[in-house]
This record gives C-alpha cells, structure tokens and sequence, in this order.
C-alpha cells in the first residue's frame, strides 16, 4: 500500500489560509493577525500530560509575546467541547511556579484534521490521528519565517520559541543577521560584502563600531 505524502508549507510561503472555530470564538487565519507575529502550533491531544505543560508555560508567557507584538494560536484534532473541558482542568493544576494558569489565546477545534494536514501536522509514521508538536512563526505579512517540529514524547523549548521571535524582528528592523546563540544586546552580523572592494574596505576600517573575523565575517556591536 502506497504511503500518503503529507505536504506542509515552507519557509517563505504565506501562511495557508483558513477559518475555524476555537475556545475563543471564530477565526479568520491569518487575515485576522495581520500586523501582528503569530505563533500557529500544534499538539497531539487534550489531557495528555506533556502539552499540559506546555499549554501552562505558553499562557503563562502570554503577556511577555504580547509585548513582543506576537499572538498565540493553539491546535489539536480534539473537539471545542474536549478542549473547554482540559482548559478548564489546566486551570485546576499546579506545576514548578505556574498555578490557577487561564488559557486566554485561541485553541483551534479541528476535528476533521483539515487545518492539520494542510499545515504537515499529521505525519502518518508518528500518528495518523494525532497532530505532532509543530510550531510556525508567521510575521506581520502573513508569511511563514520559522518552523519546528518536535516528535510526540518531547516538549517544545519556549526560550528558543521567544528568542527566534527576537532574532526575527532584530534581523527585519537592522537588516542584519544574528550569530549562534545571539540574545538580545549581542554583537549582530552584518550582511557579506557584495565585492572585493567593499569587502577589503570593511577589513581595514577603523570603525569603532564594526569588526571582522574575515573578510565574509563582520560583526557590529551593540554595546
């Protein structure tokens, strides 16, 4: 028997479009969010204990990817009822220093796993009832600019999630790159000389605000 290709969007791509009920009333995806980052992701199911966790850490850094002008959208093949039911119970629970946690974003109802699939969430050697643990970050335009996919047993890393938004919205203000394990405040890399002769003036200048490892390596500081 001939195994389903399950297509998903890339890098680059606009975000696939839809409408769908959640625990928040009605969306419209992603021309409700236009302006604003997304976070789309994805989880197996309700009243599973890993997104459990995870459903607690993203409410309680809700405000702080608010501030960052980033929404959050949650999905998973259960019904609105199972999800209103396990957001409920969530609210009930207490873990490391997060209790009485309320999940305000949306939680997507997609039973019929059309919104999944269109996304790659389903991938038939992990489950071809469960969604995986993916994460799409859409900018501003409606454009997908990062994704990640974390298999059913391991829960995702918010930190990162939070700091590619950073690296994101760093690299579109300041048109430049950020280097392994960039935080905010550090040194940033500026875009490769297009020409012998701009990369040759970058390695001699004495610029108090730009240095270079290399003639293809140029840093500018932050500090």
């Amino acid at each position: 028997m001939e195994q389903m290709q399950t297509q998903m969007p890339l890098i680059g791509d606009p975000a696939p479009a839809f409408k769908a009920n959640t625990t928040q009333g009605e969306i419209n995806f992603p021309a409700d969010y236009k302006g604003k980052w997304v976070i789309l992701f994805s989880h197996p199911a309700d009243f599973t204990p890993v997104c459990t966790t995870e459903f607690m850490t993203f409410a309680s850094m809700m405000n702080e990817f608010k501030a960052l002008n980033t929404e959050l959208v949650g999905l998973s093949v259960d019904s609105i009822y199972s999800h209103i039911a396990w957001l409920r119970k969530i609210q009930e629970l207490e873990w490391k220093d997060k209790k009485h946690i309320e999940v305000k974003f949306p939680l997507i109802e997609d039973i019929k796993m059309e919104i999944a699939t269109k996304y790659g969430m389903i991938q038939p050697n992990q489950s071809t009832t469960q969604a995986v643990r993916a994460v799409f970050i859409i900018d501003p335009k409606g454009i997908i600019r990062t994704i990640l996919y974390y298999p059913i047993s391991t829960g995702r890393n918010f930190d990162e999630i939070k700091r590619i938004i950073l690296a994101l919205q760093k690299a579109d203000k300041d048109a430049v790159a950020t280097p392994a394990d960039w935080r905010p405040g550090d040194d940033v890399i500026v875009p490769t000389a297009g020409s012998c002769g701009v990369a040759k003036a970058r390695v001699e200048a004495n610029d108090p605000n730009m240095y270079c490892l290399d003639w293809f390596l140029c840093f500018k500081r932050e500090k």
